[in-house]
């Protein structure tokens, strides 16, 4: 993105400020019918994507040009047509009222212009994937068996995209970008320039840095509070990663490591409760169950996730014996209890969420007692200009995933309409042979691929349509199969070789690209067997009894010590590439052994572990005399 100044800096940060301010007007007041708000929020925010983000990616630190200006002036042109002819969109026939010569020229540049928007303030692989989508629709009448659909005359694809109030660019996904997704980036915004991401590093420092690795592990809970409210795994290693990467390479992690751990622990910002990022609000809406029901049922794989993080760091920091943090440099519990009055917004959103206020309505408020917390403090104080600083940044952002849910809209739009999703859902079910499990894994190769480059709105919005219906008919219920396509939608932001997250970070640690990608992914290994719990076992989500939780949780903790075991080589002492190897069977076996009873497995977990503890008892008391001898 670039950071503007001067005279057209000032213009476009005004742009950005005002669309935002607007959007929480009418959040407070109430909203206009739905194409109309889907119409406008398209027309504020597409052209900013042209504005901030330049043609080629070493242009960064150039001025707009004429074409980009040029590009922006074209970009209002087709969503104000849908804004001031809102009711007679309503009124038309679809596929039978013909399309004006004005309606196909409008509808062709607002497609053309969404691929680049997506190529710039994106990634190429979404364009591609959108583009392909679209080619799909114009070849289909050619292809084979499910692959077949009746020849689609252009104009019919182009309606599809542009002129059906239901789908395609102004469906209902715009609106939820307009609605939902812009207020809580917007509170995102608010809660991170009244200084909230200082309280958050100083409790990390509080609560880990005194320990092994301290660093790192003040890393992952910092990144972990920040990435909650960003939605963003970029903007997240962006923002905290300049400060926890090179502290934990002057600590002695490898750059690519640390690299990694902030990538992991970025991305699961989006899983982590109370707030989970946008697309968690877009699941609620498409699934029609309560978010407060969502925060429940996602919390324990949240807290199993960074876990899991959390324990190879520790691992790590005792194989290479790393220290903590010096005591003089960990900020005391008086100097964060300063600043505790920043927590009040995050504790407002939460409790309205919980008592069963709407999302909107909670964002809405917090925003407010963001604004009022902030006078607690002079340091933390929020005027004129503070406000402006947070509208402007929070339209920045939502530019970037108003054109990503465009696209995203006309991919639903493109699978639905031909039915190509009834196509895949077959393929992977005969494939599968009818069998759950074999079908998670399927979907969730597909979800990373679709996934790959993708923030993670559209990309769950994207897989959703396709995994979530082969899971449910196969028995998966609907809430756990939405958690499982919504975590691999999170975890393909790490997996490589396509990982922007990674990407960012590895620019930062000066590091490997492909290495640190390759580190997040196996971080972020916990998320995989969370992933397969929500379909598995009810009760992770808390639908079960209690014991069945804890069994599960329990299980759970066995399986990613052991991967994390086998990923570092270490517990309480050096392990051999045999013991390695091992720990990876066992913590692969307990993690992903679905189709054995709950109860056998828990005692399966109960033997390893138990057989580990002392195994590595053994080993360290080998080992001491060895040490002190030396």
């Amino acid at each position: 993105m670039r950071n503007l100044s001067g005279v057209q800096g000032a213009v476009i940060g005004a742009w950005a400020a005002a669309a935002t301010a607007l959007h929480i007007y009418y959040a407070a007041f109430g909203w206009p019918e739905p194409l109309t708000i889907r119409a406008l929020h398209f027309t504020l925010f597409l052209p900013l994507v042209f504005l901030l983000f330049p043609a080629r990616k070493d242009h960064y630190t150039d001025a707009p040009s004429l074409m980009d200006w040029g590009l922006a002036f074209l970009s209002l042109l087709p969503n104000l047509y849908i804004y001031l002819n809102a009711q007679s969109v309503y009124m038309r026939s679809e596929y039978l009222t013909p399309l004006t010569d004005l309606q196909y020229a409008l509808g062709v540049l607002i497609v053309v212009l969404i691929l680049e928007g997506v190529r710039r303030a994106l990634t190429p692989i979404l364009a591609v994937l959108t583009a392909m989508v679209i080619g799909y629709m114009f070849v289909a009448h050619y292809l084979p068996s499910m692959w077949y659909y009746r020849n689609m005359p252009v104009s019919q694809i182009v309606e599809t995209m542009f002129l059906i109030s239901g789908r395609g660019i102004y469906g209902p996904l715009m609106g939820i970008s307009a609605t939902l997704v812009t207020v809580f980036i917007t509170f995102g915004a608010f809660v991170r320039i009244s200084g909230t991401g200082r309280l958050f590093s100083n409790l990390g420092e509080a609560i880990a840095g005194k320990y092994s690795g301290g660093p790192a592990k003040v890393a992952v809970i910092s990144s972990g509070l920040f990435g909650t409210m960003s939605g963003s795994a970029v903007s997240n290693v962006a923002s905290t990663g300049v400060v926890t990467i090179p502290l934990m390479k002057r600590l002695g992690y490898r750059g690519s490591f640390a690299g990694g751990i902030e990538t992991a622990a970025s991305v699961g910002g989006a899983i982590m409760p109370p707030v989970m990022g946008a697309a968690s609000f877009l699941m609620a809406e498409v699934t029609g169950v309560p978010y407060r029901d969502i925060i429940i049922a996602a919390s324990l794989g949240a807290v199993l996730y960074y876990a899991t993080i959390l324990l190879m760091v520790h691992l790590e920091a005792k194989r290479l014996r790393l220290q903590g943090m010096p005591i003089d440099k960990i900020p005391s519990w008086r100097i964060i209890g300063q600043d505790a009055h920043l927590l009040i917004p995050l504790i407002t959103v939460f409790v309205m969420l919980m008592s069963g206020f709407s999302p909107r309505l909670s964002a809405i408020s917090a925003i407010g007692v963001c604004i009022v917390t902030s006078w607690f403090k002079a340091e933390t104080r929020m005027g004129p200009r503070q406000v402006y600083e947070a509208l402007a940044e929070a339209g920045k952002l939502i530019c970037i995933v108003a054109v990503a849910i465009a696209a995203a809209g006309i991919i639903v739009a493109g699978l639905t309409t031909t039915g190509l999703v009834i196509a895949i859902s077959s393929i992977i079910h005969d494939a599968s042979g009818g069998q759950l499990w074999l079908a998670c894994v399927m979907v969730a190769l597909v979800s990373l691929f679709l996934g790959m480059g993708v923030p993670v709105t559209p990309a769950y919005l994207i897989v959703s349509v396709i995994g979530v219906p082969i899971l449910v008919d196969l028995g998966a219920p609907l809430l756990g199969a939405h958690l499982f396509v919504f975590y691999f939608a999170i975890l393909a932001d790490a997996t490589p070789p396509v990982s922007v997250a990674s990407f960012t970070a590895a620019v930062i640690a000066k590091s490997n690209a492909m290495r640190t990608g390759y580190e997040a992914w196996k971080l972020a290994i916990g998320g995989l067997i969370v992933a397969f719990s929500f379909v598995f076992v009810p009760a992770f989500m808390w639908q079960g009894t209690l014991l069945e939780t804890l069994m599960i949780t329990f299980i759970n903790l066995v399986a990613v010590t052991m991967i994390s075991i086998a990923s570092i080589g270490y517990f309480m002492s050096p392990v051999s590439a045999l013991g390695r190897g091992i720990a990876l069977i066992l913590g692969i076996t307990v993690g992903f052994s679905v189709t054995l009873s709950l109860e056998l497995r828990f005692l399966l977990s109960l033997l390893i572990i138990g057989a580990v503890l002392i195994a590595g008892l053994r080993a360290r008391s080998q080992a001491m005399p060895q040490v002190s001898s030396r």
